[in-house]
Protein backbone atom coordinates (compact mmCIF):
# COMPACT_ATOMS: atom_id res chain seq x y z
CA UNK A 1 0.00 0.00 0.00
CA UNK A 2 1.40 3.17 -1.08
CA UNK A 3 1.99 6.35 1.78
CA UNK A 4 -0.91 8.31 0.89
CA UNK A 5 -3.06 5.84 1.25
CA UNK A 6 -1.67 5.43 4.70
CA UNK A 7 -2.34 8.77 5.32
CA UNK A 8 -5.67 8.62 4.01
CA UNK A 9 -6.87 5.76 6.30
CA UNK A 10 -5.32 7.12 9.37
CA UNK A 11 -7.55 10.25 9.00
CA UNK A 12 -10.17 8.85 8.52
CA UNK A 13 -9.99 6.87 11.76
CA UNK A 14 -8.97 9.38 13.71
CA UNK A 15 -12.05 11.45 13.08
CA UNK A 16 -14.20 7.88 13.32
CA UNK A 17 -12.86 7.58 16.67
CA UNK A 18 -13.15 10.84 18.10
CA UNK A 19 -16.96 11.25 16.60
CA UNK A 20 -18.16 7.51 18.04
CA UNK A 21 -16.38 8.58 21.25
CA UNK A 22 -16.91 11.95 21.99
CA UNK A 23 -20.92 12.24 21.09
CA UNK A 24 -21.94 9.27 23.22
CA UNK A 25 -19.58 10.80 26.16
CA UNK A 26 -21.44 13.88 26.21
CA UNK A 27 -24.78 12.46 25.94
CA UNK A 28 -23.73 9.96 28.89
CA UNK A 29 -22.63 12.47 30.68
CA UNK A 30 -25.57 14.74 30.59
CA UNK A 31 -27.56 11.59 31.36
CA UNK A 32 -25.63 10.54 34.25
CA UNK A 33 -25.82 13.86 35.56
CA UNK A 34 -28.93 14.51 35.63
CA UNK A 35 -30.05 11.03 37.22
CA UNK A 36 -27.70 11.32 40.08
CA UNK A 37 -28.72 14.76 40.36
CA UNK A 38 -32.37 12.98 40.62
CA UNK A 39 -31.63 9.55 42.79
CA UNK A 40 -29.38 12.36 45.45
CA UNK A 41 -31.95 14.38 45.69
CA UNK A 42 -34.43 11.68 46.01
CA UNK A 43 -32.63 9.71 48.29
CA UNK A 44 -32.02 13.27 50.47
CA UNK A 45 -35.59 13.39 50.97
CA UNK A 46 -36.02 9.25 51.84
CA UNK A 47 -32.72 9.93 54.69
CA UNK A 48 -34.91 12.75 55.97
CA UNK A 49 -37.74 10.28 56.30
CA UNK A 50 -36.34 7.50 57.79
CA UNK A 51 -34.48 9.58 60.15
CA UNK A 52 -38.24 11.74 60.95
CA UNK A 53 -39.84 7.60 61.35
CA UNK A 54 -36.68 6.22 63.33
CA UNK A 55 -36.89 8.89 65.90
CA UNK A 56 -40.94 8.52 65.91
CA UNK A 57 -40.06 5.10 66.62
CA UNK A 58 -38.07 5.85 69.07
CA UNK A 59 -40.99 7.59 70.47
CA UNK A 60 -43.83 5.37 70.08
CA UNK A 61 -41.29 2.34 71.59
CA UNK A 62 -41.07 4.96 74.70
CA UNK A 63 -44.66 5.51 75.42
CA UNK A 64 -45.40 1.57 74.33
CA UNK A 65 -43.16 0.13 77.17
CA UNK A 66 -44.43 3.35 79.88
CA UNK A 67 -48.02 2.82 79.10
CA UNK A 68 -47.42 -1.47 79.01
CA UNK A 69 -45.67 -1.30 82.30
CA UNK A 70 -48.58 0.82 83.96
CA UNK A 71 -51.04 -0.79 82.42
CA UNK A 72 -49.51 -4.18 83.88
CA UNK A 73 -49.43 -2.92 87.21
CA UNK A 74 -52.91 -1.35 87.45
CA UNK A 75 -54.50 -4.52 85.77
CA UNK A 76 -52.26 -7.42 88.03
CA UNK A 77 -52.56 -5.44 90.78
CA UNK A 78 -56.13 -4.93 93.46
CA UNK A 79 -56.99 -1.30 94.66
CA UNK A 80 -56.54 -2.19 98.10
CA UNK A 81 -52.71 -3.61 97.66
CA UNK A 82 -52.06 -0.20 95.50
CA UNK A 83 -54.06 2.09 97.77
CA UNK A 84 -51.40 0.90 100.75
CA UNK A 85 -48.55 3.39 100.48
CA UNK A 86 -46.03 1.05 101.51
CA UNK A 87 -46.86 -1.37 98.89
CA UNK A 88 -46.96 0.68 95.77
CA UNK A 89 -43.23 2.75 97.52
CA UNK A 90 -41.64 -0.50 97.12
CA UNK A 91 -43.49 -1.10 93.53
CA UNK A 92 -42.15 2.39 92.71
CA UNK A 93 -38.81 1.82 93.80
CA UNK A 94 -38.52 -1.38 91.39
CA UNK A 95 -39.78 0.82 88.66
CA UNK A 96 -37.30 3.25 89.14
CA UNK A 97 -34.63 0.86 89.28
CA UNK A 98 -35.51 0.00 85.49
CA UNK A 99 -36.35 3.39 84.61
CA UNK A 100 -35.33 7.37 85.45
CA UNK A 101 -38.05 8.69 83.87
CA UNK A 102 -40.49 8.35 86.36
CA UNK A 103 -41.22 11.65 88.80
CA UNK A 104 -44.05 10.21 90.91
CA UNK A 105 -46.58 7.52 90.74
CA UNK A 106 -50.60 8.03 92.40
CA UNK A 107 -53.67 5.99 92.80
CA UNK A 108 -57.03 8.03 92.64
CA UNK A 109 -60.64 6.82 93.30
CA UNK A 110 -63.52 8.01 90.75
CA UNK A 111 -64.05 10.94 92.83
CA UNK A 112 -60.88 12.52 92.12
CA UNK A 113 -58.86 11.95 95.39
CA UNK A 114 -55.66 10.83 95.59
CA UNK A 115 -55.97 7.00 97.60
CA UNK A 116 -51.95 7.08 97.85
CA UNK A 117 -49.35 9.21 96.29
CA UNK A 118 -45.42 8.33 96.06
CA UNK A 119 -43.19 10.92 95.22
CA UNK A 120 -41.21 14.21 95.76
CA UNK A 121 -44.64 16.58 96.29
CA UNK A 122 -46.69 14.89 99.27
CA UNK A 123 -49.25 18.10 98.77
CA UNK A 124 -50.77 16.86 95.73
CA UNK A 125 -52.52 14.22 97.50
CA UNK A 126 -54.77 16.77 98.82
CA UNK A 127 -55.48 18.07 95.22
CA UNK A 128 -58.84 17.09 93.59
CA UNK A 129 -58.55 15.61 90.17
CA UNK A 130 -62.39 15.53 89.17
CA UNK A 131 -63.08 18.53 86.74
CA UNK A 132 -59.78 18.10 85.30
CA UNK A 133 -59.59 17.35 81.42
CA UNK A 134 -56.60 14.48 82.10
CA UNK A 135 -59.51 12.85 84.94
CA UNK A 136 -62.11 12.99 82.23
CA UNK A 137 -60.44 11.77 79.49
CA UNK A 138 -58.96 8.72 81.01
CA UNK A 139 -62.01 7.78 83.23
CA UNK A 140 -63.88 7.69 79.63
CA UNK A 141 -60.74 6.26 77.43
CA UNK A 142 -59.23 3.98 79.57
CA UNK A 143 -55.36 5.75 78.82
CA UNK A 144 -54.18 9.20 78.31
CA UNK A 145 -51.23 10.58 77.94
CA UNK A 146 -51.37 14.41 78.15
CA UNK A 147 -49.36 17.49 76.61
CA UNK A 148 -46.06 18.46 78.03
CA UNK A 149 -46.77 21.35 80.73
CA UNK A 150 -45.52 23.14 84.04
CA UNK A 151 -48.37 22.66 86.45
CA UNK A 152 -47.64 22.45 90.08
CA UNK A 153 -44.08 21.80 89.92
CA UNK A 154 -42.95 24.55 87.79
CA UNK A 155 -40.74 22.72 85.37
CA UNK A 156 -41.36 20.82 82.07
CA UNK A 157 -43.40 17.17 82.29
CA UNK A 158 -46.33 15.00 81.50
CA UNK A 159 -48.85 12.50 82.83
CA UNK A 160 -49.85 8.88 81.58
CA UNK A 161 -53.15 7.72 83.19
CA UNK A 162 -54.46 4.35 83.38
CA UNK A 163 -58.35 4.13 84.44
CA UNK A 164 -58.99 0.40 86.30
CA UNK A 165 -62.07 -1.37 87.40
CA UNK A 166 -62.40 -3.39 90.83
CA UNK A 167 -65.64 -4.64 90.60
CA UNK A 168 -68.00 -1.38 90.13
CA UNK A 169 -65.39 0.50 91.80
CA UNK A 170 -63.61 2.82 88.75
CA UNK A 171 -59.87 4.05 89.61
CA UNK A 172 -57.03 5.72 88.01
CA UNK A 173 -53.22 4.62 88.02
CA UNK A 174 -51.47 8.19 87.41
CA UNK A 175 -47.82 8.53 86.91
CA UNK A 176 -45.48 12.06 85.94
CA UNK A 177 -43.10 11.73 83.59
CA UNK A 178 -40.36 13.52 82.96
CA UNK A 179 -40.06 15.21 79.39
CA UNK A 180 -35.87 15.70 79.21
CA UNK A 181 -35.75 11.87 77.92
CA UNK A 182 -38.59 12.71 74.51
CA UNK A 183 -36.24 15.64 74.45
CA UNK A 184 -33.06 13.86 74.40
CA UNK A 185 -34.91 11.21 71.93
CA UNK A 186 -35.83 14.35 69.24
CA UNK A 187 -32.16 15.54 69.84
CA UNK A 188 -30.28 12.82 68.44
CA UNK A 189 -32.67 14.39 64.90
CA UNK A 190 -30.98 17.67 64.76
CA UNK A 191 -28.42 16.96 61.70
CA UNK A 192 -25.97 19.30 60.57
CA UNK A 193 -25.07 22.90 61.78
CA UNK A 194 -28.62 24.22 60.40
CA UNK A 195 -30.47 21.19 61.08
CA UNK A 196 -33.66 21.29 63.96
CA UNK A 197 -35.93 18.78 65.34
CA UNK A 198 -39.02 19.55 67.74
CA UNK A 199 -42.48 17.63 68.52
CA UNK A 200 -45.73 19.76 68.40
CA UNK A 201 -49.10 18.95 69.79
CA UNK A 202 -52.63 19.15 67.78
CA UNK A 203 -52.66 22.80 68.49
CA UNK A 204 -49.51 23.38 66.81
CA UNK A 205 -47.69 24.14 70.33
CA UNK A 206 -43.98 23.38 70.80
CA UNK A 207 -43.68 20.21 73.18
CA UNK A 208 -39.94 20.39 72.81
CA UNK A 209 -37.39 22.70 72.88
CA UNK A 210 -36.43 23.48 69.32
CA UNK A 211 -32.71 24.37 68.11
CA UNK A 212 -33.74 27.39 66.11
CA UNK A 213 -37.12 27.07 65.93
CA UNK A 214 -39.01 28.52 68.34
CA UNK A 215 -39.35 28.07 72.34
CA UNK A 216 -41.05 25.51 74.34
CA UNK A 217 -44.43 26.14 74.55
CA UNK A 218 -44.71 28.43 71.76
CA UNK A 219 -45.42 28.40 68.11
CA UNK A 220 -42.38 26.85 65.89
CA UNK A 221 -41.17 28.89 63.34
CA UNK A 222 -41.98 26.11 60.37
CA UNK A 223 -45.18 25.43 58.33
CA UNK A 224 -48.22 23.99 60.66
CA UNK A 225 -48.09 20.42 60.69
CA UNK A 226 -50.36 19.77 63.34
CA UNK A 227 -53.49 18.49 61.09
CA UNK A 228 -51.15 16.06 59.00
CA UNK A 229 -51.97 12.12 59.32
CA UNK A 230 -49.63 10.53 56.89
CA UNK A 231 -45.67 10.80 57.17
CA UNK A 232 -44.41 13.91 54.44
CA UNK A 233 -41.70 15.12 53.15
CA UNK A 234 -41.81 19.41 51.90
CA UNK A 235 -40.05 21.36 50.60
CA UNK A 236 -40.59 24.50 52.11
CA UNK A 237 -39.18 28.65 52.04
CA UNK A 238 -39.32 30.33 55.12
CA UNK A 239 -38.02 33.78 55.54
CA UNK A 240 -36.39 33.69 52.32
CA UNK A 241 -34.35 30.41 53.07
CA UNK A 242 -35.98 27.33 51.75
CA UNK A 243 -35.73 23.65 53.99
CA UNK A 244 -36.56 20.35 54.42
CA UNK A 245 -39.33 19.29 56.38
CA UNK A 246 -40.21 15.72 57.53
CA UNK A 247 -43.24 15.50 59.47
CA UNK A 248 -44.94 12.46 61.10
CA UNK A 249 -47.63 11.00 63.62
CA UNK A 250 -46.79 9.72 67.16
CA UNK A 251 -48.99 6.57 67.12
CA UNK A 252 -49.69 6.83 71.17
CA UNK A 253 -50.05 10.33 71.53
CA UNK A 254 -51.69 13.05 69.35
CA UNK A 255 -47.78 14.66 68.79
CA UNK A 256 -46.15 15.67 66.00
CA UNK A 257 -42.92 15.03 65.20
CA UNK A 258 -41.28 17.64 62.90
CA UNK A 259 -37.67 17.27 61.42
CA UNK A 260 -36.14 20.35 59.64
CA UNK A 261 -32.64 20.23 57.19
CA UNK A 262 -30.75 22.60 55.29
CA UNK A 263 -30.53 21.00 51.59
CA UNK A 264 -27.62 22.96 50.92
CA UNK A 265 -25.65 20.91 53.87
CA UNK A 266 -26.94 18.12 52.43
CA UNK A 267 -26.75 19.18 48.67
CA UNK A 268 -22.66 20.02 48.67
CA UNK A 269 -20.91 16.48 47.74
CA UNK A 270 -24.03 16.93 44.95
CA UNK A 271 -22.46 20.26 43.80
CA UNK A 272 -19.05 19.43 44.48
CA UNK A 273 -19.77 16.02 41.88
CA UNK A 274 -20.51 18.46 39.85
CA UNK A 275 -17.63 20.65 39.27
CA UNK A 276 -15.66 16.90 39.38
CA UNK A 277 -17.54 15.87 37.11
CA UNK A 278 -16.89 18.97 34.94
CA UNK A 279 -13.28 18.58 35.15
CA UNK A 280 -12.99 15.24 34.61
CA UNK A 281 -15.28 15.79 31.46
CA UNK A 282 -12.53 18.33 29.80
CA UNK A 283 -9.77 15.82 30.71
CA UNK A 284 -11.69 13.14 29.50
CA UNK A 285 -12.35 14.79 26.04
CA UNK A 286 -8.39 15.98 26.18
CA UNK A 287 -7.21 12.51 26.84
CA UNK A 288 -9.71 11.00 23.86
CA UNK A 289 -8.53 13.06 21.25
CA UNK A 290 -4.36 13.00 22.44
CA UNK A 291 -5.48 8.83 22.79
CA UNK A 292 -7.24 8.84 19.28
CA UNK A 293 -3.96 10.76 18.08
CA UNK A 294 -1.31 8.39 19.52
CA UNK A 295 -3.19 5.10 19.40
CA UNK A 296 -4.02 5.58 15.62
CA UNK A 297 -0.51 6.17 14.42
CA UNK A 298 0.95 3.32 16.27
CA UNK A 299 -1.99 1.35 14.93
CA UNK A 300 -0.83 2.63 11.03
CA UNK A 301 2.58 1.69 12.48
CA UNK A 302 2.04 -1.89 13.48
CA UNK A 303 0.10 -1.96 10.34
CA UNK A 304 2.83 -1.08 8.04
CA UNK A 305 5.11 -3.58 9.77
CA UNK A 306 2.35 -6.34 9.79
CA UNK A 307 2.28 -6.16 6.09
CA UNK A 308 6.20 -5.88 6.06
CA UNK A 309 6.77 -9.59 8.26
CA UNK A 310 3.14 -10.81 6.70
CA UNK A 311 5.57 -13.38 4.45
CA UNK A 312 7.80 -14.02 7.13
CA UNK A 313 4.72 -15.33 9.77
CA UNK A 314 3.45 -17.72 7.19
CA UNK A 315 6.57 -19.12 6.95
CA UNK A 316 6.28 -19.25 11.09
CA UNK A 317 3.19 -21.04 10.73
CA UNK A 318 4.76 -23.60 8.34
CA UNK A 319 7.44 -23.86 10.82
CA UNK A 320 4.83 -24.64 13.88
CA UNK A 321 3.48 -27.04 12.45
CA UNK A 322 6.24 -29.02 11.57
CA UNK A 323 7.45 -28.64 14.99
CA UNK A 324 3.84 -29.72 16.27
CA UNK A 325 4.02 -32.61 14.07
CA UNK A 326 7.31 -33.16 14.95
CA UNK A 327 6.37 -33.53 18.93
CA UNK A 328 3.62 -36.15 18.29
CA UNK A 329 6.39 -38.12 15.95
CA UNK A 330 8.61 -37.92 18.99
CA UNK A 331 5.93 -39.53 21.54
CA UNK A 332 5.37 -42.36 18.89
CA UNK A 333 8.94 -42.86 18.03
CA UNK A 334 9.61 -42.84 22.25
CA UNK A 335 6.77 -45.35 22.64
CA UNK A 336 7.97 -47.64 19.92
CA UNK A 337 11.50 -47.60 20.89
CA UNK A 338 10.70 -48.41 24.71
CA UNK A 339 9.09 -51.90 24.04
CA UNK A 340 12.17 -53.27 21.83
CA UNK A 341 14.63 -51.62 24.80
CA UNK A 342 12.37 -52.91 27.29
CA UNK A 343 12.98 -56.80 25.56
CA UNK A 344 16.73 -56.37 25.01
CA UNK A 345 17.35 -55.15 28.72
CA UNK A 346 15.27 -57.89 30.23
CA UNK A 347 17.37 -60.46 27.11
CA UNK A 348 20.64 -59.13 28.96
CA UNK A 349 19.57 -59.72 31.80
CA UNK A 350 19.22 -62.93 31.38
CA UNK A 351 22.20 -63.78 29.63
CA UNK A 352 23.81 -62.23 32.42
CA UNK A 353 22.11 -64.68 34.71
CA UNK A 354 22.91 -67.65 32.63
CA UNK A 355 26.64 -66.48 32.28
CA UNK A 356 26.20 -66.52 36.55
CA UNK A 357 24.68 -70.07 36.89
CA UNK A 358 26.78 -71.75 34.13
CA UNK A 359 30.29 -72.87 34.63
CA UNK A 360 32.16 -70.75 32.27
CA UNK A 361 34.17 -68.80 33.81
CA UNK A 362 37.08 -70.49 32.53
CA UNK A 363 36.26 -69.97 29.18
CA UNK A 364 38.57 -68.04 27.01
CA UNK A 365 35.33 -65.65 26.23
CA UNK A 366 34.30 -64.89 29.43
CA UNK A 367 35.33 -62.00 29.93
CA UNK A 368 34.14 -60.62 26.60
CA UNK A 369 30.62 -61.97 26.81
CA UNK A 370 29.98 -60.31 30.84
CA UNK A 371 31.63 -56.66 28.88
CA UNK A 372 29.36 -57.47 26.24
CA UNK A 373 26.42 -58.14 28.43
CA UNK A 374 27.05 -54.54 30.15
CA UNK A 375 27.65 -52.57 26.99
CA UNK A 376 24.38 -53.86 25.72
CA UNK A 377 22.62 -52.50 29.18
CA UNK A 378 24.80 -49.26 29.75
CA UNK A 379 23.04 -48.52 26.37
CA UNK A 380 19.89 -49.66 26.53
CA UNK A 381 19.89 -47.29 29.85
CA UNK A 382 21.10 -44.81 27.54
CA UNK A 383 18.08 -45.19 25.13
CA UNK A 384 16.02 -44.68 27.43
CA UNK A 385 16.80 -41.49 28.56
CA UNK A 386 16.91 -40.56 24.78
CA UNK A 387 13.19 -42.03 24.58
CA UNK A 388 12.46 -40.15 28.18
CA UNK A 389 13.64 -36.87 26.61
CA UNK A 390 11.43 -37.38 23.41
CA UNK A 391 8.49 -38.01 25.40
CA UNK A 392 8.77 -34.76 27.97
CA UNK A 393 9.77 -32.92 24.46
CA UNK A 394 6.13 -34.15 23.31
CA UNK A 395 4.11 -34.35 26.91
CA UNK A 396 6.08 -31.35 29.04
CA UNK A 397 6.25 -34.00 31.17
CA UNK A 398 9.45 -32.91 33.32
CA UNK A 399 9.40 -30.03 36.27
CA UNK A 400 10.62 -26.69 36.03
CA UNK A 401 14.33 -25.77 37.04
CA UNK A 402 14.55 -22.67 39.09
CA UNK A 403 16.20 -21.73 42.16
CA UNK A 404 14.14 -21.58 44.74
CA UNK A 405 14.30 -20.34 48.65
CA UNK A 406 12.41 -23.33 50.59
CA UNK A 407 12.31 -20.40 53.67
CA UNK A 408 10.05 -17.98 51.38
CA UNK A 409 8.39 -20.55 49.89
CA UNK A 410 6.89 -21.95 52.95
CA UNK A 411 5.81 -18.79 54.52
CA UNK A 412 3.83 -17.98 51.20
CA UNK A 413 2.18 -21.08 51.63
CA UNK A 414 1.64 -20.34 55.31
CA UNK A 415 0.22 -16.99 54.30
CA UNK A 416 -1.81 -18.73 51.94
CA UNK A 417 -3.18 -20.46 54.51
CA UNK A 418 -3.49 -17.55 57.50
CA UNK A 419 -7.52 -17.26 56.94
CA UNK A 420 -8.13 -21.24 57.64
CA UNK A 421 -5.34 -20.86 60.27
CA UNK A 422 -7.26 -18.16 62.23
CA UNK A 423 -11.08 -18.92 61.91
CA UNK A 424 -9.92 -22.45 63.66
CA UNK A 425 -7.48 -20.59 66.00
CA UNK A 426 -4.54 -23.11 65.04
CA UNK A 427 -1.20 -21.23 65.75
CA UNK A 428 1.45 -22.20 62.28
CA UNK A 429 4.94 -21.13 63.75
CA UNK A 430 7.70 -21.17 61.51
CA UNK A 431 11.26 -21.54 62.48
CA UNK A 432 13.75 -20.64 59.65
CA UNK A 433 17.28 -21.68 58.95
CA UNK A 434 18.70 -18.29 58.63
CA UNK A 435 21.36 -19.37 56.40
CA UNK A 436 19.26 -21.87 54.46
CA UNK A 437 20.84 -22.20 50.73
CA UNK A 438 18.72 -22.16 47.40
CA UNK A 439 18.11 -25.04 45.45
CA UNK A 440 17.20 -26.36 42.00
CA UNK A 441 13.81 -27.19 42.28
CA UNK A 442 9.97 -26.51 40.99
CA UNK A 443 8.55 -23.83 43.72
CA UNK A 444 5.50 -24.23 42.39
CA UNK A 445 5.13 -28.39 42.91
CA UNK A 446 6.95 -27.96 46.19
CA UNK A 447 4.38 -24.97 47.34
CA UNK A 448 1.47 -27.70 46.37
CA UNK A 449 3.30 -30.02 48.62
CA UNK A 450 3.57 -27.53 51.77
CA UNK A 451 -0.44 -27.05 50.96
CA UNK A 452 -0.58 -30.94 51.18
CA UNK A 453 0.85 -31.12 54.39
CA UNK A 454 0.14 -28.32 56.24
CA UNK A 455 -3.64 -28.34 55.39
CA UNK A 456 -4.05 -31.94 56.35
CA UNK A 457 -2.57 -30.90 59.80
CA UNK A 458 -5.61 -28.23 59.84
CA UNK A 459 -8.10 -30.86 59.10
CA UNK A 460 -6.77 -33.41 61.62
CA UNK A 461 -6.34 -30.91 64.55
CA UNK A 462 -9.92 -29.29 63.88
CA UNK A 463 -9.65 -26.54 66.36
CA UNK A 464 -7.57 -25.07 68.89
CA UNK A 465 -3.77 -26.67 68.33
CA UNK A 466 -0.55 -25.74 66.88
CA UNK A 467 1.58 -26.64 63.57
CA UNK A 468 5.48 -26.23 63.78
CA UNK A 469 7.62 -26.32 60.78
CA UNK A 470 11.38 -26.09 60.73
CA UNK A 471 13.48 -25.57 58.44
CA UNK A 472 17.50 -26.67 58.59
CA UNK A 473 20.70 -27.69 56.21
CA UNK A 474 22.06 -30.68 56.79
CA UNK A 475 25.75 -30.07 55.44
CA UNK A 476 27.20 -34.04 55.46
CA UNK A 477 24.61 -34.73 53.12
CA UNK A 478 24.21 -31.12 51.44
CA UNK A 479 20.87 -31.26 51.67
CA UNK A 480 17.55 -29.49 53.16
CA UNK A 481 15.11 -30.83 55.93
CA UNK A 482 11.57 -29.51 56.01
CA UNK A 483 10.03 -30.77 59.34
CA UNK A 484 6.42 -30.30 59.87
CA UNK A 485 5.04 -31.55 62.84
CA UNK A 486 1.37 -30.90 64.00
CA UNK A 487 0.08 -31.94 67.86
CA UNK A 488 -3.33 -33.46 66.24
CA UNK A 489 -4.74 -36.83 67.37
CA UNK A 490 -1.91 -38.59 65.32
CA UNK A 491 -2.41 -41.40 62.88
CA UNK A 492 -2.59 -45.15 63.87
CA UNK A 493 -0.36 -47.71 63.65
CA UNK A 494 -2.45 -49.93 61.09
CA UNK A 495 -2.25 -46.97 59.32
CA UNK A 496 0.71 -45.25 59.00
CA UNK A 497 2.21 -47.35 55.89
CA UNK A 498 -0.56 -46.97 54.12
CA UNK A 499 -1.11 -42.69 53.98
CA UNK A 500 0.92 -42.75 50.85
CA UNK A 501 -1.15 -44.85 48.99
CA UNK A 502 -3.17 -43.95 45.98
CA UNK A 503 -7.32 -43.64 47.93
CA UNK A 504 -6.30 -44.36 51.23
CA UNK A 505 -7.85 -42.03 53.56
CA UNK A 506 -9.13 -41.72 56.82
CA UNK A 507 -11.66 -38.55 56.44
CA UNK A 508 -15.19 -39.14 56.03
CA UNK A 509 -17.06 -40.03 52.85
CA UNK A 510 -16.97 -36.72 50.26
CA UNK A 511 -14.71 -35.28 52.68
CA UNK A 512 -11.54 -36.85 50.98
CA UNK A 513 -10.00 -38.26 48.27
CA UNK A 514 -7.12 -39.95 49.16
CA UNK A 515 -4.74 -38.48 46.69
CA UNK A 516 -3.09 -35.60 48.57
CA UNK A 517 -0.06 -37.32 50.04
CA UNK A 518 0.19 -39.73 47.19
CA UNK A 519 -0.19 -36.64 44.90
CA UNK A 520 3.08 -35.32 47.66
CA UNK A 521 4.88 -38.33 47.75
CA UNK A 522 5.26 -38.45 43.77
CA UNK A 523 6.21 -34.91 43.35
CA UNK A 524 9.20 -34.70 46.41
CA UNK A 525 10.00 -38.43 44.51
CA UNK A 526 10.14 -36.77 41.25
CA UNK A 527 12.16 -33.59 42.48
CA UNK A 528 14.92 -36.10 43.99
CA UNK A 529 13.87 -35.86 47.46
CA UNK A 530 12.82 -38.08 50.31
CA UNK A 531 9.64 -37.55 52.58
CA UNK A 532 8.98 -39.75 56.10
CA UNK A 533 6.65 -39.31 58.31
CA UNK A 534 6.09 -40.53 62.17
CA UNK A 535 3.38 -40.52 64.66
CA UNK A 536 1.96 -41.40 67.66
CA UNK A 537 -1.66 -41.30 68.69
CA UNK A 538 -2.78 -38.45 71.17
CA UNK A 539 0.61 -36.94 70.47
CA UNK A 540 0.57 -35.67 66.85
CA UNK A 541 1.94 -36.31 63.47
CA UNK A 542 5.65 -35.23 62.36
CA UNK A 543 6.40 -35.24 58.36
CA UNK A 544 10.14 -34.73 57.20
CA UNK A 545 11.06 -33.76 53.71
CA UNK A 546 14.74 -33.63 52.69
CA UNK A 547 15.51 -32.33 49.50
CA UNK A 548 19.41 -31.98 47.51
CA UNK A 549 20.90 -29.06 47.64
CA UNK A 550 22.89 -29.49 43.93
Amino acid sequence: MEEKHYKKLWLKIIFTTLGFSLIPLVALGVTIYYQFSVSYSAKIYENLKTLAENRRSALDLFFDERVSQLATIAHTHSLKQLGDEAYLDKLFYTMQTRSKSYIDIGIIDQGGNHLAYIGPYPELKEVNYKNEDWFQSAMSSGIYISDVFLGYRKFPHFIIAIMSRNGDKSWILRATINSDIIDNIVRAAQIGKKGDAFIVNKKNILQTAPRFSGDLFGFPKAPVFSKIVEPQVDSIEIEGERSLFAATQLINTNWILVVKEDPREQLTPLLRARTIAGFLFLGGILLIVLGAFLSTRSMMQQLIRIDREKAASEDMVIQSSKMAALGKMAAGIAHEINNPLAVIGEKAGWIKDLLAEEDISKSENFREFEDAVKRIEHHVERAKKVTHRLLGFARRMEPAHEQVDINTTLQETIDFLENESRFRNIDIQLDSYPSLPTIMSDSSQLQQVFLNIINNAIDAIGKGGEIRIRTSYLAANNEIMIEIADNGPGIPKENLGKIFDPFFTTKEVGKGTGLGLSIVYSIIEKLGGRILVASEEGQGTTFTIYLPVK
